[in-house]
């Protein structure tokens, strides 16, 4: 057991340099991957340069780079704005190209579903490389609604972000989520309604665009509180892009949620269109899922 605790210790003391510095002591680089599934909307890119920012600004010495995984976005964006953003594949070869040696990948998924398996599934080939063409270590950070403890400090992320909002008593915020059908990931919405619901009884309901719970849920769950007046929709995503604008707070689609919201009775409804992304309480988080992988006291 002592021997145990001791190679954790030098692995951990080995690790975090390559994470703090560009160049560890033995003159070989490291990177941070930030990766996420990418948006093709100016206006929304800030929430994800926000997390590349906050990556760059505790970890001045390394390099930090940015990989989508929507093949149509980046297609997209090649297109219009002439950016050649890599897929995570291409990223990680180019640092290999490039001679680094210790890789942090960073995702900006919120739950662990099929978009972050995948991603999961390109690092696990990547450690099984060795050679010049693998690194000497390469590591995966976990999704922001990974657990309980990362559904309760998502909560209170939440609970300062409308804070201001939740004062009135007749209020109460709506949050779309993606959502990721037949998967058991899903389940996490579940866990942080829970959570909110601990913290802030009838003031947050949490729904999907693409699976449960859904807007029929939501709307249940709402009518079981009728003191409940006022809504504020705000997408429960990194990016306020194409679901946040259309599907959320489309005006022209009868099926958005707040058409659905208002059919069902609900008139004094305003929107919170900004991503996740963008609030400085999560891009810290962010920050301590990156230090959570090398030590067991990440950065507070």
């Amino acid at each position: 057991m002592q021997k145990l605790i001791a190679l954790l210790i030098l692995t951990a003391a080995i690790m975090i340099p390559s994470v703090s510095s560009a160049h560890t002591d033995d003159g070989k680089k490291s990177a941070i991957l930030v990766v996420s599934f990418g948006t093709s909307m100016p206006e929304a890119r800030k929430a994800i340069d926000n997390l590349v920012s906050a990556a760059k600004s505790e970890f001045p010495g390394v390099d930090v780079r940015l990989s989508f995984t929507s093949n149509i976005i980046r297609r997209k964006i090649a297109r219009e704005l002439s950016d050649d953003i890599p897929t995570p594949t291409e990223a990680l070869a180019r640092l290999n190209d490039e001679g680094y040696s210790y890789v942090t990948v960073a995702p900006t998924h919120m739950i662990p579903g099929e978009e972050y398996d995948e991603l999961s599934e390109v690092v696990k080939a990547f450690k099984n490389i060795s050679g010049k063409f693998g690194f000497e270590e390469i590591h995966i950070c976990r999704p922001f609604l990974d657990g309980v403890k990362e559904c309760e400090a998502m909560s209170e992320i939440l609970l300062k972000r409308f804070s201001e909002q939740l004062k009135d008593k007749n209020t109460a915020i709506v949050l779309m989520g993606h959502g990721t059908p037949e998967h058991f990931a899903n389940a996490q919405y579940l866990q942080l309604q829970l959570a909110l619901n601990q913290r802030a009884y009838g003031k947050f309901f949490v729904g999907t665009v693409e699976a449960s719970p859904s807007i029929d849920d939501v709307l249940a769950d709402l009518k079981r509180h009728p003191e409940i007046k006022k809504l504020v929709l705000s997408p429960l995503m990194i990016v306020a892009g194409d679901h946040a604008n259309n599907d959320l707070a489309g005006e022209d689609d009868s099926d958005s949620w707040i058409n659905v919201l208002r059919k069902n009775g609900y008139k004094d409804i305003s929107t919170y269109l900004v991503g996740l992304g963008e609030d400085g309480n999560l891009a810290h988080e962010f920050v301590k899922k990156i230090y959570a992988l090398y030590t067991d006291t990440p950065k507070d």
